[in-house]
């Protein structure tokens, strides 16, 4: 019951982009050319959070104009890349926003995520992540990061609604 009320309070999904948004893997063509791949579901997925009326962001320590172009396609408002200090930039966010932490849940992957997690109201670990990260999460997803984690994680959120 409490995975459902705090899951029901969320109007703010934010996500790490390597590792959640993609498996992980870092992608490099013999120029030195970055690459990444992302999964349909999980663009689906944040489609949909969107037309609930919710809103969505990323948070990295990465710095990379694929995840500018995708966020921008998706509709990803608050974007905030290169950054080491995630707690920093998730307090920009919320002030941003105007939401609370309670309303805000974050998916992560690894050990930098874990400062966030403990600054929000729902914390999602992707299948696998971290061991740490999953101990410190509130949920992991049954989907790895990459395969459809986020839109796992965003059809638990919007039925949370339902059944609130």
């Amino acid at each position: 019951m409490e995975l459902q009320e705090r899951a029901s309070r969320i109007r703010l999904l934010l996500m790490d982009c390597d590792g959640v948004l993609t498996d992980g893997r870092l992608y490099f063509s013999s120029a030195g050319e970055e690459l990444k791949v992302f999964h349909a579901l999980d663009g689906q997925g944040i489609v949909d959070w969107h037309k609930a009326g919710f809103r969505s962001g990323i948070i990295s320590g990465r710095n990379s104009p694929i995840v500018e172009n995708r966020a921008k396609q998706l509709g990803i408002e608050f974007v905030r890349q290169g950054r080491s200090d995630k707690a920093t930039a998730l307090a920009e966010i919320l002030a941003e926003s105007g939401a609370t932490p309670e309303e805000t849940a974050f998916m992560g992957d690894d050990t930098p995520d874990v400062q966030v997690f403990e600054r929000v109201g729902f914390s999602i670990a992707v299948g696998d992540a971290h061991k740490a990260v999953k101990d410190s999460a509130n949920y992991t997803t049954s989907m790895n990061g990459g395969f459809g984690a986020v839109r796992e994680a965003i059809d638990l959120l919007l039925n949370s609604k339902v059944n609130a």
